[in-house]
């Protein structure tokens, strides 16, 4: 008999590709080797297998960067449509083993909420990814705002996402070591200033005072905030400068994955942070392996009650997933 595992895993940062999309997109691939892109291709027998494998009972499934965020605003909401029907299919055709977020329109800003509310109403979303900035604009320009006013009538998340920093940055930060190092501007270093970036100018912009209840996913263990967060909160409340408590927005309307990032420091610095309601599983399928992931958490050093919650009751809770074991 096969022993039961003690933990159902929902890993919620798991990534694949839409022919149409792709077609779109001319920008850099330096991380689609070829085993990695078959398996951003495949939506079915390749992937179930490695779940499987792995012990991952359900997958959240996302459109990989740069998502829909670099589209002709003309295009942009037709496309991200058909995009996301398509994705209904796939959730359809295995609904216990898979869910998604939504990939919006955002080049195409009024477009954004109503293909937001449809995607979660008419289709099933547990919310929406949205990957690094729209066309070099960041996420906390007013003309998205309407987002957020959705997301909090929908109540649903919105996952913030990196994608290749803009031309400018690489240019000025990375550009003599591109070449050796071609993702030192991406995952080495590159996505975590970016998503900082993006995560402390939505505190900033007053976006979480229009509207208090949005509730923002962070990958990659937070990109590095929770272990800056002290910091953080001190500088901008400083006498001098438009008092913000960075701390108090930060461990209200953000949440937190492990994707990518297997680290045991990172984790305990989170938890002790943000708490253990904050944090959810993630793998970053399949530019990560499923293994690595689940066996860390499997066999770090926190409560089997914390475990627990991250491995699935956080999803659960935060994206209002059913499943055969939760009911």
């Amino acid at each position: 008999m096969k022993k039961r595992k003690k933990h159902q895993v929902i890993a919620i940062e798991e990534h694949y590709l839409d022919g149409e999309v792709a077609a779109h997109f001319k920008g850099r691939d330096v991380l689609r080797l070829p085993p990695i892109q078959e398996r951003l291709n495949d939506l079915g027998e390749l992937r179930l297998r490695e779940m499987d494998e792995a012990g991952v009972d359900m997958q959240v499934l996302s459109l990989g960067a740069p998502g829909t965020q670099k589209l002709e605003p003309g295009i942009a909401a037709q496309i991200t449509r058909q995009t996301n029907d398509r994705l209904h299919q796939t959730i359809n055709s295995n609904p216990d083993r898979f869910a998604a977020f939504a990939a919006l329109p955002t080049p195409d800003p009024e477009a954004a909420p109503d293909e937001l509310e449809r995607a979660v109403k008419d289709l099933g979303f547990k919310g929406a990814m949205v990957h690094g900035l729209t066309n070099g604009v960041f996420l906390d320009d007013k003309r998205f705002w309407p987002i957020f006013e959705r997301a909090q009538v929908l109540d649903v998340p919105i996952y913030i996402h990196p994608a290749f920093p803009h031309d400018d940055v690489v240019n000025a930060y990375y550009k003599e070591y591109v070449e050796s190092f071609p993702l030192f501007p991406t995952a080495g270093w590159g996505f975590t200033v970016e998503m900082g970036t993006q995560a402390i100018r939505l505190v900033l912009s007053g976006v979480f005072d229009a509207y208090p209840d949005v509730k923002i996913l962070l990958g990659h263990m937070g990109e590095g905030l929770p272990f800056l967060l002290w910091r953080i909160d001190h500088t901008l409340s400083r006498e001098g400068n438009d008092p913000v408590s960075f701390r108090e927005k930060f461990c209200k309307n953000f949440w937190i994955t492990t994707s990518g990032n297997f680290s045991d420091t990172a984790l305990l610095c989170a938890i002790q942070e943000l708490g253990a309601d904050r944090i959810l599983f993630s793998i970053d399928w399949p530019f990560v392996p499923n293994p690595p992931g689940v066996n860390w958490l499997t066999n770090v050093s926190i409560s089997e009650e914390d475990k627990a919650k991250i491995f699935n009751g956080n999803a659960r809770r935060l994206l209002k997933i059913q499943t055969r074991e939760s009911l």
